[in-house]
């Protein structure tokens, strides 16, 4: 089975001119956890995705790619 996108998250953050580095600094977590998360390799937790959106000032719901277009 290939890897689906679940998040958008590397996607938001190029549309807001942020970097994995700003992310990191402001979630006070590892550059390399962030990659991960926005290569799909891992997901964040559902608190962090809530977190995120607050950081960038977006719907959590802007961050996830919608189940319709997963399972496709």
């Amino acid at each position: 089975m290939s890897k689906k996108a679940i998040n958008r998250l590397k996607a938001v953050l190029a549309e807001q001119g942020k970097t994995n580095k700003w992310l990191a600094e402001k979630l006070e977590k590892n550059e390399t956890t962030i990659s991960r998360w926005c290569t799909n390799e891992v997901q964040p937790s559902m608190d962090t995705f809530v977190e995120i959106a607050k950081l960038l000032n977006v719907d959590v719901r802007d961050l996830l790619v919608p189940t319709r277009n997963i399972f496709k």
